[in-house]
């Protein structure tokens, strides 16, 4: 994968390990916010929460 990658999901909780066994990074759980995306502060992967999907309950 490379680091400009998009990854749509449809729950707006995900992981990101990076990816690529041990040549990842330690497993995070993100969560998309109102704006419909977030970016992994390791490996820069983009996930954008599809069209449709259930936005996550603000707290």
């Amino acid at each position: 994968m490379d680091i400009d990658d998009v990854i749509t999901v449809t729950d707006p909780k995900v992981a990101c390990d990076g990816g690529g066994g041990a040549l990842g990074h330690p497993l995070v759980y993100l969560r998309i916010g109102p704006e419909g995306e977030i970016v992994c502060p390791y490996c820069s992967r983009r996930y954008v929460l599809a069209e449709g999907a259930r936005k996550a309950a603000a707290h």
